[in-house]
C-alpha cells in the first residue's frame, strides 16, 4: 500500500461507510470497505493458520456477512476493523469445529493404516497450541505492546495506520513495535 493509499484510507470515516451500507445499502461504501479490509482480513486469517485458498475463503465470507449485517454493526461497541476481524475470527474457528468433526468421522470409518511414514510437520492440534501459545505470549507484553502487536501483524495495519487511529508519534508506534517484537522473540527462545 502505498503512502498516498494510507492517506486516502486514513481520511475514511469507516462508521459512516457503514451507517450507509446498514441504512441505504450503499454499494459504493461497501466496496470501500471491501478494497480497505479485504486484503488485511485474509493476512489476519493466514496469521491464525488458514490455507492460502481458505483464508480467501474465509475473507469473502467474513465480507458477505459484513454486508448481510451491517444493520447489527454498533459503533459505540467496537471500530468496523474490531467487528470485522471478530467475524472472521469467528468463522475461522468454526471451520476448524467443522473439520475437526469431519476428521474423527474419517477416523472412524477408515480402515487401520498399515505402518505408514508419517509425514513432518506440525498437526492442526500442533498449530493451535503454537497460536494459542504465541497469543499468551502477546498477553504478556505491555497493554500497548500488545495492541500495536496485534494491529500491525494481525490487523495487518501499517505503522502510520496504527499511528493515525492512535494518535500517536509515528516513531513511538515503530519503536515499540520494534521492542515488542525483540520480546517476543526473546520469548520464544526461552531467554525471558
Amino acid at each position: 500500500m502505498s503512502s498516498l493509499d494510507n492517506v486516502h484510507a486514513a481520511a475514511i470515516d469507516w462508521g459512516t461507510q457503514m451507517q450507509a451500507v446498514a441504512l441505504r445499502r450503499d454499494r459504493d461504501a461497501f466496496m470501500r470497505i471491501y478494497d480497505h479490509f479485504a486484503p488485511r482480513v485474509r493476512l489476519y486469517l493466514r496469521g491464525l493458520g488458514a490455507s492460502e485458498a481458505t483464508a480467501d475463503e474465509l475473507a469473502q465470507e467474513a465480507m458477505l456477512r459484513l454486508w448481510q449485517h451491517a444493520a447489527s454493526y454498533d459503533p459505540s461497541r467496537s471500530q468496523v476493523s474490531t467487528w470485522l476481524f471478530r467475524i472472521a475470527r469467528n468463522l475461522h474457528i468454526d471451520r476448524l469445529r467443522r473439520e475437526r468433526q469431519w476428521q474423527s468421522v474419517d477416523e472412524e470409518l477408515a480402515p487401520e493404516p498399515e505402518e505408514e511414514a508419517q509425514s513432518p510437520g506440525f498437526s492442526t492440534a500442533e498449530s493451535y497450541a503454537a497460536h494459542v501459545d504465541l497469543n499468551e505470549r502477546i498477553e504478556r507484553l505491555s497493554a500497548l505492546q500488545a495492541r500495536l502487536i496485534r494491529m500491525s501483524y494481525l490487523e495487518a495495519k501499517s505503522h502510520q495506520e496504527i499511528a493515525d487511529e492512535l494518535g500517536m508519534p509515528l516513531g513511538t508506534v515503530k519503536s515499540t513495535i520494534r521492542r515488542a517484537f525483540i520480546r517476543l522473540q526473546s520469548s520464544l527462545r526461552g531467554e525471558a
